[in-house]
This record gives structure tokens, sequence and C-alpha cells, in this order.
């Protein structure tokens, strides 16, 4: 049986949790600039599979939109409903929520498909953390702003946090929906907190 069939039956759900809102933060950065819907479109599938396709490659897996027309499909639905749907639904800090929980989704998923393939379970946590992050750092790029992983705020560290516990709780033989779910919780709440509060880790400063 090959290592995908072998994920646990709550990957799916997380994968497509995952795709829908980081596709929703790729639309949203572009509606936001007035492009047309082509170019949300675009945004959405690159923003949405771009952290999967970099996992996928590095582990040796068939690269999932490829395979599976699902992926595409929500990232491309996703980009139409904020196209379709009134500017004042999406104001605020709409996109930093939606990438936070994708964020989480994400890193779970991530770490779960590389444990899978046989990946050992340092190199796995990171799969989860390339998963969740690669995506918004493409979106960043292509909107001309300052990615978010060069700013002491924290993100990564909140994908790493849900990679990481994921992996522990695993290990600890705790069953994989429950480790999945504490996890994904875990990485949301302090994504959650450093965009309430601010919070951001502390900056190198060069000593003279």
């Amino acid at each position: 049986m090959p290592p995908a069939a072998l994920l646990p039956t709550f990957a799916p759900w997380f994968d497509l949790a995952g795709l829908a809102v980081f596709a929703a933060s790729g639309a949203l950065a572009a509606a936001r600039r007035g492009q047309t819907m082509v170019t949300l479109a675009f945004f959405a599938l690159i923003t949405g599979v771009g952290g999967g396709t970099m996992r996928d490659l590095l582990i040796g897996a068939p690269v999932f939109w490829v395979q599976d027309s699902r992926a595409a499909g929500v990232c491309l639905s996703v980009a139409f409903v904020i196209w379709v749907t009134p500017e004042r639904w999406w104001r605020g800090e709409a996109l930093d929520w939606f990438d936070a929980v994708g964020l989480a989704a994400y890193a779970v998923y991530g770490t779960a498909k590389a444990l899978r393939f046989g990946v050992p379970p340092l190199p796995a946590a990171l799969m989860g953390v390339v998963s969740a992050c690669v995506g918004g750092v493409i979106r960043d790029v292509l909107a001309g702003e300052p990615s978010i992983i060069i700013r002491p705020e924290i993100y990564v560290t909140a994908a790493a946090l849900a990679s990481a516990l994921y992996v522990a709780l695993t290990l600890l033989g705790v069953p994989t929906v429950e480790a999945a779910t504490l996890a994904a919780l875990a990485g949301f709440a302090l994504r959650a907190a450093a965009i309430r509060w601010r919070l951001a880790l502390p900056a190198y400063r060069r000593r003279r």
C-alpha cells in the first residue's frame, strides 16, 4: 500500500481546510488591490498549493494538486466567492485570520504526510512548517508586500508549535485525530494571540 493511502482519516479535512483558507488569503490580497477575477484565481491557487507543492517535492511524493483535481477546484471556488461577495465582508483583519487558520491546519497536515512517507520526526516537523509558510511567502512576494517571515511578528513560530506538538503527541501514543486537533488549536491560539496583541519575537541587535 502506498504511503499516501496510510494518511490518517482526518488528513483530507485538514488538507481542504488549509487549502480553502490559504486560497482565501491569496484572493483577498489581490482583491484589495482591485485586481481582476483572473488575478484573484491565480493568487488563490498559488497561495493555496504553494507550500504543499514544495513539501511534496522535498519528500518525494506525487504533487498533490496535480493528482487530485479537488485541490485546484477548492482554490478557484474560493476566489469566485470572494469576487462575487461585497467588499465590506472582507475588511479589517480578515486576511490575517484566514491565514492563521490555514497556518495551523496545514502545519499539522504537512507534518502528518511527511511522517507517513517515512520522514524522521524532526524533518517531518520542518516539512509541516514549509507546508504552512511557503504559500504565504509566495503571496506576499507577488503582492509586493514585505514577507511575514522577515518581520518579528510571530508566524513561523506558530507553525513550528503546531508541527512539533503533533510529532510529540503522536510519539507519545496519542490518537492521530486528537493529536492533530490539539496541535492545530495550539498553533492557531499562538498566531491569534500574536494578531490580537501584536506579539513579536525579539529582533537581533548588533553589539558594538
